[in-house]
């Protein structure tokens, strides 16, 4: 780990010295640009990600640092980018790939699917593909069906493949610089509407190792987990649920593979109710699977069934109105839960 300093189980997003309130881009870029300095075989490669700092400022000033060898604009081709990413790093290089918008990785999905997380697999170990594929998800401010997708589900599905999943910029950081010390293909995925947050980030080195979910708030009466940015709205539902005297556990798995089921069965042995919050659709989703993890290794330790609280099964809309309803709420979150622990709000 190169000396760095792994996160504290006690307080692991309050790190004792040197706090700062940073975005969550802005972590971002500190990542990269840290490593990059200490592992001369990273590159970085996407759209509009060189001069311009890409379209969220996500690699804002890296171009300038390290020029153009190292920070490479790419055409509107995810493919064929992806393609030379795995190249890359079968010849000795760690790159990132990034696509932009998450939506587009369709485009690149056999490159990953069938090339990446296969070859250490196929060539018996002798070969490994430390690609890292970064892209942002997410529905905000209604930009419609080709710009709000969460497929993060798809490659949890997939065996070889590393899912990272931030909702902090604290996660952002310490996550990221795990990433780009990992031999394996990781999908790394962060959510447009988080870019602007800001949280607290040390100056000193940390990393957080994958696999190691976090209690974002403790309680005793439902279990609530959330990923990306609907930690944030289950956090929300949760203070105001606490007024209604219902006591709810948040918690974050922050990767979907590896995954912490440990640390959802040992709240959900406590609490005896699950509710589960995720911007993707239902069907064939996280949710679903934690769902199926928890009724097959801790049926009768629930009290009601698990509830599943996620964005309505309809492509999303450019009426902000009707994006609004089908994504989940504050409200939403909020009343579900409350049936869930018999009580109507």
């Amino acid at each position: 780990m190169g000396g760095a300093k792994l996160e504290s189980q006690a307080a692991p997003n309050q790190p004792a010295t040197k706090e700062r309130i940073i975005s969550y881009a802005e972590a971002g870029v500190e990542a990269i640009r840290e490593e990059m300095r200490r592992d001369s075989s990273i590159m970085y490669m996407g759209q509009g990600i060189g001069a311009r700092g890409g379209n969220f400022q996500q690699s804002r000033g890296l171009w300038a640092e390290f020029g153009g060898e190292r920070v490479r604009d790419t055409p509107i081709a995810e493919r064929g980018q992806t393609g030379l990413g795995i190249g890359a790093a079968l010849a000795g290089s760690h790159p990132i790939v990034d696509i932009v918008f998450l939506d587009f990785v369709l485009e690149a999905i056999a490159e990953i699917i069938q090339q990446a997380s296969t070859i250490h697999y196929i060539s018996d170990g002798r070969f490994k593909v430390p690609v890292v594929v970064r892209a942002a998800g997410g529905g905000v401010r209604s930009t419609g069906p080709h710009h709000s997708h969460t497929f993060y589900s798809f490659f949890m599905h997939i065996p070889g493949l590393k899912v990272a999943l931030p909702s902090t910029p604290f996660d952002v950081k310490g996550l990221l610089k795990s990433t780009l010390r990992d031999p394996n293909p990781v999908i790394f995925i962060e959510h447009k509407g988080l870019y602007g947050s800001k949280g607290h980030v040390p100056e000193e080195e940390y990393l957080i190792p994958f696999g190691q979910a976090i209690v974002r708030r403790p309680g005793t009466d439902v279990t609530l987990v959330a990923m990306s940015a609907m930690v944030t709205k289950a956090m929300q539902a949760a203070a105001q649920l606490e007024k209604e005297g219902i006591s709810v556990e948040v918690i974050d798995p922050r990767t979907l593979a590896p995954f912490d089921k440990e640390t959802i069965l040992t709240s959900v042995a406590k609490t005896g109710r699950l509710a589960i919050v995720d911007e993707a659709y239902a069907s064939c989703g996280v949710s679903a699977e934690i769902a199926a993890i928890v009724s097959a290794e801790a049926l009768y330790e629930l009290d009601a069934p698990v509830l599943r609280i996620c964005t309505l099964p309809t492509p999303h809309a450019f009426s902000p109105s009707l994006d609004t309803y089908l994504i989940p709420s504050v409200d939403r979150i909020t009343s579900e839960v409350a049936a869930l622990a018999g009580k109507q709000l």
